[in-house]
């Protein structure tokens, strides 16, 4: 057959490039000779915080917020987890997701009454510290970095390039904010005063929570503290943003402390598809049961295609608690 007779017909064949979906099923990580009677369960929080499915090579890929989700409502229903760990790897995520995570894990907390240690790994900043204040501890490696309180809405305005090639744009719209900060109209400041208003809002919700769920922070470092720099955890934990200093094993003792046992098996929650030998293995980027089409001519690959890495942004807010390096 040849190529324009190939091109013609158009063929088409549709293949599972991943494994369809698996249920998460608890395993040791730590303390594996300890009696089964106990268990402290750690979930990871890994990555941008998006109520969206963060896209992969092959496209597809898994959202973050349904995965945690999901792991809180095995650590719930399961009589032997006494408690929970929650090990977060992040540079925060859009404003709306970062209150999710925060609200659902304040949830699980009141409703189970099983405490809450966070473990912050690399990174815990901006959104990933907002959802560390749900926890009854903070725990960080004195190298961890976290902080960054604080909200960003990043614009770009490219009009006045255009112009100078001979290039206009004219929106047609409803009202004067319509095209809120339009990347091709020209700058009208009355549109940032819009976004300045939405900013000014989202920084007060998250600076009251650090005022409420932060009482050893001092008064008098409360505007530094919150005024969009980052901190070592050693200086986190000088200022009063976090409990401790350590590393999961840390966490994993305060967990047992506050839930009053003494000995636990260390869960995390995995699929059949991963391997978890220790507390730090990475969950996988991409989620079971995505499904791809392949042209015999073209593999469209359209599903990792997003500006600046944060996922499609039709399913995005514009509005984050991100530290962007």
């Amino acid at each position: 057959m040849t190529l324009g007779t190939l091109a013609a017909c158009n063929p088409t064949i549709r293949v599972d490039l991943l494994p369809g979906p698996e249920p998460l099923a608890p395993v040791v990580v730590l303390e594996k000779d300890s009696s089964e009677s106990h268990r402290v369960a750690m979930i990871e929080l890994r990555g941008l915080l998006v109520d969206s499915v963060r896209p992969t090579l092959l496209g597809g890929g898994e959202n973050p917020v349904d995965r945690f989700i999901a792991q809180l409502t095995l650590a719930e229903e399961d009589p032997r987890v006494k408690a929970v760990i929650v090990r977060i790897s992040s540079p925060g995520g859009t404003v709306t997701s970062s209150h999710i995570l925060y609200t659902e894990l304040r949830a699980f907390r009141e409703r189970s009454g099983k405490p809450v240690v966070v473990s912050i790994g690399e990174v815990a900043a901006s959104g990933g510290y907002y959802v560390a204040l749900a926890a009854d501890q903070i725990i960080a490696e004195p190298t961890s970095i976290t902080g960054s309180i604080g909200v960003i809405v990043q614009t770009v305005n490219v009009s006045k390039g255009l112009s100078m090639i001979g290039i206009t744009s004219r929106s047609v719209v409803s009202g004067q904010n319509k095209d809120l900060a339009n990347p091709l109209g020209a700058v009208e400041e009355r549109h940032f005063a819009v976004l300045q208003e939405l900013v000014d809002g989202s920084y007060a919700r998250f600076r009251g929570l650090v005022v409420e769920r932060r009482p050893a922070l001092a008064a008098t470092d409360l505007d530094m503290a919150t005024d969009g720099r980052i901190f070592s955890g050693e200086a986190a934990h000088k200022l009063g943003l976090i409990d401790g200093l350590g590393g999961v094993r840390d966490a994993h003792a305060a967990a047992k402390s506050l839930a009053g046992i003494k000995a636990a098996q260390l869960v995390r929650y995995v699929t059949g598809g991963e391997v978890a030998r220790t507390p730090y293995a990475a969950s996988p980027t991409s989620a079971p049961g995505a499904e791809r089409e392949i042209n015999l001519l073209q593999l469209n690959l359209a599903g990792n295609a997003h500006l600046g890495g944060l996922g499609n942004p039709m399913e995005t807010s514009g509005i984050y608690y991100l530290w962007m390096p």
